[in-house]
């Protein structure tokens, strides 16, 4: 069969839908509907309409495509590998092979494959995010386009420009459910992000049935009072009609634009009563058979490319790419020229990497015994850092007042629809988008960070799963992390918040003692690209210690170090993190006075401790001294590990209380007297 037997077009469209019917049937899993109805949109977008260049897909001038419903993830292998993306090494070097080959697309949900159930950021070049859980995609966008304005804003100048690029989305009813995906939504109408377009596939279909058992919004009206530009195309099959509604999206100057687009799930199947199982279940080798008759591609051929598909794409996106990326080429090359300083900021971003000098001005705070809350030393640090890191941008969840994330330093400025240049940015109370959007900004190459009370984690935890499975430096800036919250009660005081984000493989969470463990937590937390970090930190005060005195801040980098030692093999090793560590160092004195040698550890990041070597681990936690106490206002179960079967735990074992902070930690005998009880039992 050649690209002569039927239009060019509609053959290309047809390829992807047979690829991905085909692996979706050999996995014997997956959903070949969504991918066998969108075909045409994707076809459009790649091939028509993005500034994309498959030989270089890391560009940083290309426009970004985001499929936030993963289920259909064959839709993005199969055009991946027609239009011929390059697969690249870690630094988004292209290697001279296939991103996504025939053999991977064989392979779909096979271990071993890069064509996962969903789409794996980094897993293959052109995979832009992972987008797993339905509206996670369309967060991510939102950071996407927030990041292009900014670094347009900041980076652009008069005669040269390098960022003017758009992001594209496809999702689905099941991602417009979501609520994060209305919180997205509503942060992207207020900032009237012009380059976010959003094409929803309005198929009615979910995985129980018709949306009309759950879900009757007018989308239309809804984005419309979310402050979007509203289009509508009447048949996901008319590309024309898709042309049209991309050019309008591109002629809109001060919204976000949604395409509402009709389709009909597993399109092309002999079948239309089969629309259940096209979206959640192999259709069967005889219906896709049937489909590929329709579609007028052998019946008795698996994963078939016809002659010219590639070819065809090759003069489309392939040809145009090819010129676009060569174009920013040519003006990256003048603009290293005549602006050398601000090109050495951008190549560090580029390459993952923090600019020299980056940590020169973070402070070492002078022993207080009154001390600080660490919301404030984190503050201090903060500003120090981000100064020095001019791609470092965040902001907070309605609370920089209380937690201390908002950037003070001239020149930071606020990020606002009137001026995108600011470093401030406003996420109102919208925790969970929030998380999403940071996410976008740092696969955008920016150093994100986002900021709430610790207790609305809860809200958040989906995006923070997220950027661990993406290995993303998402910084997570979480204050007020206790029953240390006092009056504001149980709702409001984070008990079994510590387990539940230290559980999250991947994500390094802090909580450290005092200013100066703020300052080396911070430093750790930094220099780990590849992980992302939550900072853990107090509204009440707890003493500055005397580093004259005690051991180095510095053992933060380790996770876990000694604090204070005695002379000899210890009776009793206390150990602590954030605001119950100077209960700890109290209550060594204690026991020491009254003849008991005793360790103190302090424990900022158990995750970082326990990746250090066994011979490092046990000189802190010697296997032989099993008494053992550990101290926080959190549950026991981070702790079991460290204080063995023999160990004590003192903090909580119920919900919170409201009161002042301190009658509250006596409620529940968190204090220094509990320790020494504990140490003699």
């Amino acid at each position: 069969m050649t690209a002569t037997s039927t239009d060019i077009q509609t053959l290309a469209i047809d390829t992807i839908r047979a690829l991905s019917m085909d692996a979706v049937q050999t996995a014997n899993s997956g959903h070949p509907g969504t991918p066998m109805a969108l075909a045409p949109i994707a076809y459009q977008v790649f091939q028509n309409s993005m500034k994309y260049d498959p030989a270089k897909p890391h560009w940083p001038g290309r426009d970004r495509f985001v499929l936030s419903c993963g289920h259909a993830s064959m839709l993005l292998y199969s055009t991946l590998h027609l239009i011929g993306t390059q697969a690249t090494d870690k630094h988004g070097k292209p290697t001279g092979g296939e991103s996504i080959t025939l053999e991977d697309i064989k392979n779909f949900r096979q271990i071993g494959s890069v064509c996962a159930g969903h789409p794996e950021y980094a897993e293959a070049a052109g995979i832009e995010t992972t987008t797993g859980p339905l509206g996670a995609g369309v967060s991510n966008s939102v950071g996407m386009a927030m990041a292009e304005k900014w670094l347009a804003a900041n980076y652009n100048t008069d005669d040269l420009t390098l960022f003017n690029y758009n992001t594209y989305v496809i999702c689905s009813d099941g991602d417009l459910m979501e609520g994060i995906a209305t919180e997205a939504a509503s942060v992207a109408g207020h900032l009237k992000l012009d380059n976010l377009c959003w094409i929803y596939d309005d198929n009615n279909i979910t995985i129980e049935g018709d949306t009309d058992l759950a879900f009757s919004e007018d989308i239309g009206k809804k984005f419309e009072g979310l402050g979007w530009n509203v289009l509508h195309v009447d048949d996901a099959n008319d590309v024309e009609a898709l042309g049209k509604a991309i050019a309008k999206f591109h002629a809109c100057g001060d919204k976000p634009t949604i395409i509402v687009v009709k389709s009909i799930i597993g399109y092309g199947a002999p079948n239309k009563q089969n629309t259940h199982g096209a979206h959640g279940a192999p259709l069967g080798w005889d219906e896709v058979a049937l489909a590929k008759k329709a579609y007028g591609l052998p019946e008795d051929k698996k994963f078939y490319i016809p002659d010219g598909v590639k070819e065809h794409f090759a003069e489309g996106i392939g040809k145009r790419g090819a010129a676009a990326s060569a174009a920013w080429d040519d003006v990256w090359t003048k603009y290293q020229a005549a602006y050398p300083a601000k090109a050495a900021e951008l190549q560090a971003m580029f390459d993952g990497k923090l600019p020299e000098g980056w940590d020169k001005d973070i402070p070492v705070f002078e022993a207080d015994a009154k001390g600080d809350a660490t919301r404030n030393s984190s503050g201090k640090v903060l500003n120090a850092i981000a100064k020095n890191i001019p791609f470092m941008i965040g902001g907070s969840a309605d609370l920089a007042p209380s937690n201390k994330s908002n950037l003070t330093f001239e020149g930071a400025g606020e990020f606002l629809a009137t001026s995108y240049d600011g470093r401030n940015l406003h996420f109102g109370i919208r925790e969970h988008a929030m998380a999403g959007i940071t996410n976008g900004l740092c696969l955008s190459g920016l150093r994100g960070y986002c900021a709430t009370f610790f207790v609305f984690t809860d809200y958040m935890r989906g995006g923070m799963r997220l950027s661990s499975i993406m290995h993303l430096p998402t910084l997570y800036i979480l204050t007020h992390d206790s029953i240390g919250v006092g009056e504001d009660g149980p709702t409001h005081q984070p008990i079994e918040h510590l387990t539940a984000c230290r559980a999250i493989p991947g994500l390094n969470v802090y909580r450290p003692g005092d200013a100066n463990e703020v300052a080396e937590c911070y430093r750790a937390a930094m220099l780990d690209s590849n992980h992302p970090a939550a900072m853990v930190l107090s509204r009440q005060n707890m003493p500055t210690m005397d580093r004259t005195k005690f051991a180095s801040a510095e053992g933060c980098l380790k996770g876990g170090y000694i604090l204070s030692d005695c002379d000899g093999t210890p009776d009793v090793i206390l150990m602590s993190s954030g605001s119950e560590l100077y209960m700890a160092v109290d209550a060594a004195d204690q026991l020491t006075a009254n003849g008991k040698k005793v360790r103190v550890v302090s424990m900022p990041c158990l995750d970082l401790f326990a990746m250090q070597d066994q011979s490092y681990i046990d000189e802190v936690l010697p296997p032989s001294v099993t008494n053992r106490v550990a101290i926080e206002a959190g549950i026991q179960m981070s702790w079991d590990r460290w204080i063995g079967s023999h160990g004590k735990f003192i903090g909580m074992h119920s919900f919170g209380a409201s009161g002042p902070f301190d009658a509250v930690y006596e409620l529940f005998k968190i204090n220094a007297s509990s320790v020494v009880e504990a140490a003699g039992r």
